[in-house]
């Protein structure tokens, strides 16, 4: 009796084991540079609120730090077991709306890189933020094509609206605030670029 039960106990150990090594070589690489990924933009999030000076963007920075913990979290245990998670992943939210403020104002002074930590504005905050989002965004796209664990690889493919939601929250916040400016082609050369196409008839 005693050993039916270490021969089930062991069936069940090596159950979970292989459930946890089902991972391809490459996706393991792949997985270790997105959660690696996941603590970089998390550790940059705490060292950028500390200068932040928009109330605004101070809240945005605390959103998308407190999605991407927990996305963090989720992926670790997913990767880690090779089963579900303790819950699915979320959708992210923005809360800027869709105005964009479309042609060049003057600026003050142009751009330049800082000399010292001083002089850290939240137009640099909010320009460092998006292209850390926009370097996860484009790593988990690329590893959700290779993937071979599925649980891990919907996680993947689930979270890369996501973050393209908080990147464009992000840019949506920087057009405003006239850091991120959209210049439009002359009127003419718009039309003939948008009737320069037709559908298949």
């Amino acid at each position: 009796m005693q050993n039916s039960y270490s021969q089930q106990g062991n069936l069940q150990g090596n159950s979970q084991m292989n459930q946890a090594m089902n991972h391809g070589g490459h996706e393991m690489f792949d997985a270790h540079e997105i959660l690696a990924g996941f603590i970089n933009v998390l550790d940059q999030y705490v060292l950028y609120n500390g200068f932040i000076q928009d109330q605004e963007l101070k809240q945005m920075l605390l959103r998308q730090y407190e999605f991407i913990t927990d996305l963090y979290n989720i992926s670790v245990e997913a990767f880690s077991t090779g089963s579900k998670p303790s819950h699915p992943t979320q959708n992210y939210m923005m809360n800027q709306n869709n105005d964009v403020v479309y042609g060049m104002q003057q600026q003050s002074a142009p751009k330049k890189p800082m000399t010292n930590i001083n002089e850290i504005k939240d137009a640099g905050i909010s320009a460092y933020m998006l292209g850390q989002i926009k370097g996860i965004t484009s790593c988990l796209s690329m590893a959700a094509f290779e993937v071979t664990n599925p649980v891990l690889r919907r996680m993947m493919a689930d979270s890369v609206p996501d973050f393209i939601e908080m990147g464009y929250e992000i840019f949506l916040y920087q057009n405003k605030n006239q850091y991120y400016q959209v210049p439009q082609l002359a009127e003419q050369d718009m039309k003939q670029m948008l009737n320069s196409f037709d559908s298949i008839h």
